[in-house]
């Protein structure tokens, strides 16, 4: 992802567009069911850019950047990022056009799902289930139903509009007339509601072509993946970490007696096998980077504050995915990461910070024990930024180095060579001599864990010379 000064800047102007007409309803609906995914940062924004188009009017004043970081009290990256959010849970639209050296964009706010939509929605109300608790979530619920009347006993009367009243003609105006009085002028439109837009997800991160590969054409005709059942089957490989090959099953025990996909049983089945993979939790909607506001360095100078930077801005997946130069990780790393964003709740920015220690203090294995023992002491210790993270690993780092030697065996210390154990380069540690057995294939990804940093601390000192 490019960063964000090279995609906004405090004076590029903006001009707030309503997609149809926002009732109070709405800001019910978000203060409620959107605020606990996107924050309240990002909620602010959108009610700021409501704010800004006047009542009764589709369309707001032009300004710039710089009045909605003094209006919202953010900098600017705090508000691409919130921007963002709202992109993505599909409650604005951005565009923008390029004039010269001028640029400008156009927000245009989108309705948030009903209440209905949203609870049946198939995705956010899972991961704001999982947010909030049961308990709270289906209080939530209750705010948004009531009883349903009993018209049970009860006869229509209600009269039709003939029944009530007659036409006369008129030769003051002419049916013609009248229809094209009632046009829009040019470049005009009427104030509507709109349909809210549903979250699609791209079905080309989903491989259809290996899912069908699993599955003959007797077993599982191909006309029963309609275009309904292909962004099901997306939306639930997204939302549960699904791959091809697991999804292939799950796909077999939706199909009914007709030969055709349930999409109730598929999202049944999706849940079950993800429940049963990860001790009955459900998915959470995290963010892939370090949260804006758990970040410590803007703009990084020295060497350690580019290396922060770039662990602040970097998904753990695409850390491990640097690591292996490029391949996909190991699923067994991704398992472990995985849970421990699930169960100790840490920062993306935070994980990152583990699994370059871990990584360099054992023999480059992402051993989920080792992993899991020091995330648990850094979730009580409510660790929340990467710098928080350095200097507590820098702190604690006997202890750490008793629970490593505690899961080494004789053997492993015996039949293998040597070597001193290297440390991340923001670590120091004077005594530091502690030894950890490397093959050729660990050596290799040490080197590329060094390269990684290396890289990295490059591309920081060429963007700070660009910059002066």
């Amino acid at each position: 992802m490019k960063p964000y000064w090279s995609e906004i800047q405090p004076i590029d102007s903006l001009i707030v567009k309503m997609n149809g007409v926002l009732h109070p309803q709405d800001q019910k609906i978000i203060d409620s069911l959107y605020q606990p995914l996107i924050g309240p940062v990002s909620t602010a924004l959108y009610y700021t850019l409501w704010n800004r188009v006047q009542e009764n009017r589709l369309w707001s004043e032009r300004l710039n950047h710089y009045h909605l970081m003094n209006f919202l009290d953010l900098n600017l990256e705090e508000i691409f990022q919130a921007r963002l959010k709202l992109e993505g849970i599909g409650l604005l639209k951005t565009y923008v056009k390029t004039e010269a050296d001028n640029r400008s964009y156009l927000y245009d706010l989108q309705p948030p799902l009903s209440a209905e939509g949203f609870f049946t929605d198939g995705m956010l109300n899972i991961y704001l289930y999982q947010k909030i608790g049961k308990s709270q979530f289906l209080k939530l619920k209750r705010l948004f139903m009531d009883e349903k009347v009993d018209l049970s006993g009860y006869q229509e009367w209600t009269r039709s509009f003939q029944d009530v009243f007659s036409s006369l003609g008129s030769e003051a105006l002419t049916d013609q007339e009248a229809h094209t009085a009632s046009q829009p002028g040019e470049q005009q439109e009427f104030f509507r509601r709109q349909e809210p837009n549903l979250i699609k997800i791209d079905g080309e991160q989903f491989n259809f072509e290996v899912l069908f590969s699993g599955l003959s054409e007797i077993m599982v005709p191909r006309r029963v993946f309609t275009q309904e059942v292909k962004e099901a089957i997306s939306k639930l490989a997204f939302l549960y970490s699904i791959d091809a090959v697991n999804m292939k099953n799950i796909v077999l025990t939706s199909l009914d007696a007709d030969q055709t996909i349930d999409i109730e049983e598929l999202r049944k089945a999706a849940r079950d096998w993800y429940q049963l993979e990860h001790d009955h939790q459900l998915p959470q909607l995290v963010d892939r980077v370090q949260p804006v506001y758990a970040r410590n360095v803007i703009e990084p100078k020295t060497k350690e504050e580019q290396l922060i930077s770039y662990l602040e801005t970097i998904s753990p997946r695409q850390f491990l995915i640097d690591l292996a130069d490029g391949g996909e990780p190991a699923p067994s790393d991704l398992q472990a990461v995985e849970d421990v964003l699930f169960h100790q709740k840490l920062p993306p920015g935070v994980i990152n910070v583990l699994i370059h220690y871990v990584m360099l203090k054992t023999d480059m294995k992402l051993s989920k024990s080792y992993l899991a023992k020091i995330a648990s002491h850094w979730s009580r210790k409510k660790i929340k930024t990467v710098k928080e993270a350095m200097d507590l690993a820098k702190s604690e780092h006997r202890q750490y180095q008793e629970w490593a030697n505690d899961r080494k065996t004789p053997t492993q210390k015996r039949n293998k060579p040597i070597r001193t154990e290297r440390l991340p380069d923001w670590f120091i540690e004077p005594q530091a001599t502690e030894k950890v057995v490397f093959d050729q294939e660990q050596e290799e990804k040490r080197k590329r864990l060094e390269a990684i940093q290396q890289k990295y601390r490059q591309h920081g000192g060429d963007r700070n010379g660009a910059n002066q």
